[in-house]
């Protein structure tokens, strides 16, 4: 289940609550009662390692991949 962030304007206090993609838009008290709360944008990292995201990843881009040039 996906995990939403939040921040109460009320308190300023940032809190995360689990709900199904369904009710992500739905309003969320914040944990000390409030109601005046606003989902933040979450950021998602994608990747491994740093040294496999340094590896060239072969291919040479182009329509397939390099290959149409010669």
């Amino acid at each position: 289940m996906p995990r939403y962030e939040y921040r109460c304007r009320t308190c300023g206090d940032t809190f995360e609550l689990s709900r199904p993609m369904a009710e992500s838009a739905a309003p969320a008290a914040c944990p000390a009662g409030h109601d005046d709360t606003v989902k933040l944008l979450s950021a998602v990292a994608v990747g491994g390692t740093a040294a496999a995201q340094a590896k060239p990843s072969g291919g040479g881009g182009g329509c397939c991949g390099g290959r149409c040039c010669g």
